[in-house]
């Protein structure tokens, strides 16, 4: 048992580094933990070592949130989280919107429970015929999406255009030769789609005082937002095929984040940690992996899935409480002159680009860039570019690419 909890401690120190540092995933961290492999095994054993590999990957779904309100800068599960989040620190909220996140981060783990359950004794039996209707749940999302936006005509060329630009990055990701080689290739693409692209247009100023909000509502909306943030993360985390930013594009589909820009930082929040524990269940029930630490996980002698969910939960609770704790520091910030953050954010993620992909990131960067900037420009919604990850797999689905 002692062991279990070294692990435990090991999963969370890895998932708030990789949640604090713009750019870095659990992934890395989880490659990084098998370059060690053999030595974390003799001294913690398999079930310790699966252990914190789950740590970490639902400590950084609670953290990531920091990196993406303070600076701008997203990851693959924090994409269109980052505009009503950045939005909020400008305002003197920052505190708020990380918090935010943390409550609907703990809801999804209390609604994820009796849906691993039902995923795993209902759903296997029908995984045949729900995968050919991936592609089609998108393409009714994709519709939704433009019929309700200011202008579907722009909105299409939009999305048309960055799902091109995503078929592009994933089919020659080889190309990429930095230290994470084809598995960093998401990083440039929505950085240059969600991060970079908004950096450039942000206004001047300095960081307004920060407002120490603790993040609860008194109303039914916290509530609301986690489950419907659950259930969007609970179906992609299910699916192949579909990652967290598939799943915040279906839940800006309901929720516009222009208008209820709590609410939707609740609502994504809930989905990446439920993701996360439905992505486990993907892997228990049929043996699929659905991100990096999934395929960590089935390399070593699998546990029972019980003990990684209790220890999950239990990473959970303890995450839930260091974000709430950081997001309290959010007032160090006051006084930061906003456009030279912007600049500075900007080169550490062109930096950060050529390390992880080398030279072919760079020159997806400035492709994502260019497309990124189109939304301001047109007055269209930045949802429209999620097309770089939803097109791809929409074809895939349906066989077509």
């Amino acid at each position: 048992m002692p062991e279990l909890f070294a692990g435990l401690a090991l999963g969370l120190i890895m998932g708030i580094i990789s949640g604090l540092i713009p750019g870095i995933h659990a992934n890395t961290m989880a490659g990084f933990l098998l370059s060690f492999q053999a030595a974390v095994l003799l001294i913690l054993g398999p079930e310790a070592m699966a252990v914190s590999l789950f740590s970490a990957l639902i400590t950084h779904t609670f953290l990531d949130i920091i990196p993406s309100t303070v600076f701008g800068i997203p990851d693959a599960d924090t994409a269109i989280t980052v505009l009503p989040a950045h939005k909020f620190i400008l305002e003197g909220r920052g505190s708020e919107a990380v918090r935010l996140s943390a409550v609907g981060g703990l809801y999804a783990v209390i609604f994820s429970m009796p849906l691993i359950v039902i995923f795993c004794t209902v759903l296997p039996v029908f995984q045949d015929y729900i995968d050919w209707w991936i592609g089609i749940l998108l393409i009714a999302v994709a519709g939704i999406l433009a019929l309700s936006s200011e202008s579907p005509e722009w909105f299409t060329a939009v999305f048309l255009t960055s799902g091109i630009l995503g078929m592009f990055t994933f089919n020659y990701p080889y190309l990429a030769t930095g230290i994470a080689g084809q598995s960093g290739i998401l990083m440039p693409l929505l950085t240059g789609l969600f991060g970079i692209s908004v950096l450039l247009l942000s206004s001047g100023g300095v960081m307004p005082e920060q407002v120490n909000n603790s993040g609860w509502s008194r109303d039914n909306s916290v509530l609301t937002c986690s489950l419907a943030g659950t259930v969007a993360g609970a179906v992609v985390g299910w699916l192949p095929g579909l990652s967290n930013a598939s799943a915040n594009a279906v839940l800006a589909s309901f929720l516009n984040y222009d208008r209820d820009g709590g609410g939707f930082i609740v609502a994504t929040g809930a989905a990446n940690t439920a993701n996360a524990f439905l992505g486990l269940a993907a892997l228990y029930a049929l043996s699929r992996t659905r991100n990096g630490i999934m395929v960590a996980i089935s390399l070593i002698d699998l546990p029972p899935v019980l003990l990684l969910v209790a220890f999950g939960a239990l990473a959970a609770i303890i995450a839930y409480l260091v974000t709430f704790f950081l997001a309290g520091r959010m007032g160090i910030f006051k006084g930061f002159n906003v456009r030279n953050v912007s600049i500075a954010v900007i080169i550490f993620c062109v930096i950060l680009s050529f390390i992880l992909t080398g030279p072919y990131g760079l020159f997806i960067l400035a492709l994502a860039t260019a497309v990124g900037v189109v939304p301001s420009v047109i007055n269209v919604r930045r949802v429209s570019c999620m097309g770089a990850i939803m097109l791809p797999v929409i074809l895939w689905s349906l066989e077509l690419m």
